[in-house]
């Protein structure tokens, strides 16, 4: 079994990254939301994998977190989610979204990812609900402090959460901001860029 793989990325798609291992280039499929946070062509990076036989083919499936794999391996636990679906609702919604989706029952919030219906989303509540119970607040990620007030409430305007933590990264570190001062130029950021 493949639990990492660490190297340089050598390509990247809309789904999927290179990474050269030594002399070897290995193909792994990443939720979209992880493109962003991995880096440019020639970086290092190191995921959390997951091996999959799909058609009698390896497929190898990766994750910047070990909240994501965790994640990843719950939802393809559920009849009817397979690991494309549940790579499509981890690029569409996010870990920490998820989460909150499953534990308010937010059929509506879960549906809003590519190829999950209603009775998907309705059975994801359904199977996993007890399941993330005693494994939540543990693993959620969270940024801490301000920061993490800051994509709470870029989130709750409905910002996914990469966008609100790319905001925050964007942000200028030197100068002290409110909590609302880093909220508004935040915004002026999702402004600029329409």
């Amino acid at each position: 079994m493949i639990v990492g793989v660490r190297g340089i990325l050598a390509a990247v798609g809309p789904d999927w990254v290179h990474i050269q291992v030594g002399g070897v280039s290995l193909q792994v499929f990443v939720p979209s939301t992880a493109i962003g946070e991995l880096g440019s062509i020639g970086d290092a990076v190191s995921l959390h994998t997951q091996l999959r036989m799909q058609n009698e083919q390896p497929v190898l499936y990766g994750f910047n977190t070990q909240n994501s794999l965790e994640l990843f391996g719950m939802l393809n636990s559920v009849s009817g989610i397979g690991p494309r679906l549940s790579l499509a609702l981890l690029s569409s919604l996010g870990v920490a979204r998820i989460y909150e989706a499953i534990s308010a029952e937010d059929v509506a919030a879960l549906s809003d990812a590519p190829g999950v219906g209603r009775r998907t989303a309705g059975r994801i509540v359904l199977e996993l609900k007890g399941k993330l119970a005693d494994h939540q607040l543990e693993s959620v990620p969270s940024q801490s402090g301000d920061d993490g007030d800051v994509v709470a409430a870029l989130t709750a305007l409905g910002y996914s959460p990469s966008e609100a933590r790319q905001a925050v990264n964007n942000l200028d570190r030197s100068s002290e901001l409110t909590v609302d001062e880093r909220i508004r130029l935040a915004l002026q950021q999702f402004g600029a860029g329409s």
